[in-house]
C-alpha cells in the first residue's frame, strides 16, 4: 500500500525464445561480426566438460595469447583430433 492506496500488480510476460543470431549480434558489440552470426547457426549442440581450475586457466591463457576465444580454440582442437570421416 502506498499513501493508503493499494498498488495494482502488473503481470510480466514469459521471456521470449532465444534467437541465436540476436545473441551473436549482442556479443559482437557493433553487430558487424558475420562470423559470429554464422557460428550461431552452425554450432547448435552444447558440450559440458568438468576441468580443474588450473587447466581452465591454462586454456584461457592459451586462447588469449592466440587472440581467439576459448570456444573457437577448443572447436579447432576437436576438429583436428576428430576429423570428419569421409568414405
Amino acid at each position: 500500500m502506498k499513501n493508503g492506496k493499494r498498488m495494482q500488480r502488473v503481470p510480466i510476460g514469459a521471456r521470449p525464445q532465444a534467437n541465436p543470431q540476436a545473441e551473436a549480434w549482442i556479443r559482437a558489440g557493433d553487430g558487424n561480426d558475420l562470423a559470429a552470426l554464422a557460428r550461431a547457426e552452425v554450432y547448435t549442440a552444447r558440450l559440458t566438460l568438468d576441468v580443474t581450475p588450473a587447466l581452465r586457466g591454462r586454456i584461457k591463457v592459451a586462447a588469449f595469447s592466440q587472440g581467439i576465444t576459448v570456444a573457437d580454440m577448443l572447436r579447432a582442437l576437436l576438429e583436428r583430433e576428430f576429423p570428419e570421416q569421409r568414405p
